[in-house]
């Protein structure tokens, strides 16, 4: 058991730190994207990394195994809204890209809504805690939203923006 003051690093560096062209579509990200710092896109980094890894073990299973696995992990990432259907194949999982997983962040998905002006508008919303889930105050911009909850994305009731977008 660790300190729970210190949780576990939830991203990896990339191997190499001084390549040109990763550095400039890391800081094209970063902008499009409104991240804080490059440790948000090494987060999605990592996260896709970890998808693909288990895509790829599941290729070198037998298929009757394969098969069940396969389908737990590709509802998993429907209800994550990053593949399309569930009729998704490994192949689908495979081609997912680091943009798809930042496209799923509360941050992004707040700004594509109009709730807020900019992409750095909609982190400060959210930082503030003027943005809320199904009537629950959510302060992470990196929060994922599942497809469920993408809907129920609305200004926190005791916000004074609730209070502007209402009259």
């Amino acid at each position: 058991m660790g300190d729970p003051k210190k949780p576990r690093k939830k991203w990896e560096r990339p191997g190499h730190p001084w390549i040109k062209s990763r550095l400039e579509e890391e800081m094209r990200l970063i902008g499009e994207y409104g991240l804080r710092n490059k440790r948000e896109l090494w987060r999605a980094q990592t996260f896709l990394r970890n998808i693909r890894r288990r895509a790829k073990m599941l290729l070198a299973l037998p298929e009757e195994v394969r098969e069940a696995e396969e389908r737990s992990l590709v509802n998993k990432l429907y209800r994550l809204g990053l593949l399309a259907s569930t009729s998704a194949t490994l192949d689908d999982i495979l081609n997912l890209t680091v943009r798809d997983i930042l496209e799923r962040r509360l941050q992004t998905i707040v700004f594509r809504k109009g709730l807020a002006k900019t992409i750095h508008h909609a982190r400060q919303l959210i930082a503030h805690g003027h943005i809320a889930i199904d009537g629950h105050r959510v302060t992470s911009p990196g929060h994922l939203v599942s497809r469920d909850e993408e809907e129920r994305i609305s200004f926190y009731y005791l916000s004074p923006y609730y209070k502007l977008s209402s009259t």
